[in-house]
Order: C-alpha cells, then structure tokens, then sequence
C-alpha cells in the first residue's frame, strides 16, 4: 500500500463538504422560489430558514472546523512520509465517523446521538495526531 493511499478517504470527505454545500445552496435557493422565505427575512443571519435547510447548513458549517485538523494532519504526514497503514484506517474511520454525523444532522438531528459520533471522531482525530507526532519525534523528518 502507497502513502498516497491516504488521499482516498480525503477525497471523500472533500466530497462529503461539497454535497452539503451544493445542497444548501439549491435548498436555499428552491425555499427563496417557492416564498417559503422571504430575502429580506434571511439578508442578515441565518435564523429565518426553514428547519430543513438550517441543518444542512449546520452540517456543512461542521464540515469547516474539526475536519480542518484532520487535512493538515494528513499534508504534514505525507510531506514528512509518516503515512501507515494504521493511519489509513483511522483516516477512514474518521470520515466515516463524519458522514454518520453529517447523516444524523440533515435527518434526526439527534444531539445526545450526534454527539456521540461526534466524540468518536474527535477521538480519532486526536490519535491520529498523537500518532504523527510522536512518529516524527522518534523517527525525525
């Protein structure tokens, strides 16, 4: 298995972002058509969406924080050679974990269960740069 490998779950949740975005858009744009809001209720803050519309922008809003580590952590590996096969499957594992919460935000919106997942992933993510760090410590550059 190459380095590059841990592109894949990358590209994924790059993937992930983009669907929310678009789909914000178009919902937004669909809800202004059909008068279901009115621009001017929606010209200065977020608060007059519909509920539906509200989380998936909510969710692609959270597509813009925590996985922000995650890339960088990704990038530092690859430019230092620090990729594994143990830190491919975290990759994977926090994407996933990303797109069960994306799923549980645009749908129940269930906090106590969103969070869990959330956790679970934040987890991950704080291994994985536990992991890059002390590789780059014991094994240097």
């Amino acid at each position: 298995m190459t380095q590059w490998a841990i592109l894949y779950p990358v590209f994924v949740q790059a993937a992930l972002t983009f669907g929310l975005l678009f789909t914000t858009g178009i919902s937004r744009v669909r809800a202004i058509q059909r008068r279901e809001v009115r621009v001017k209720d929606i010209a200065l803050g977020q608060d007059n969406w519909p509920e539906r519309i509200t989380k998936i922008g909510n969710s692609y809003n959270n597509q813009l924080q925590t996985p922000v580590l995650f890339y960088i952590v990704i990038v530092l590996a690859l430019m230092t050679s620090k990729v594994s096969g143990l830190f491919i499957i975290m990759a994977w594992g926090f994407v996933a974990l990303r797109l069960a919460h994306a799923y549980v935000h645009v749908t129940s919106n269930d906090v106590p269960k969103r969070f869990m997942i959330f956790l679970a992933g934040l987890v991950v993510l704080v291994l994985m740069w536990l992991i890059f760090v002390l590789r780059l410590l014991t094994e240097g550059v």
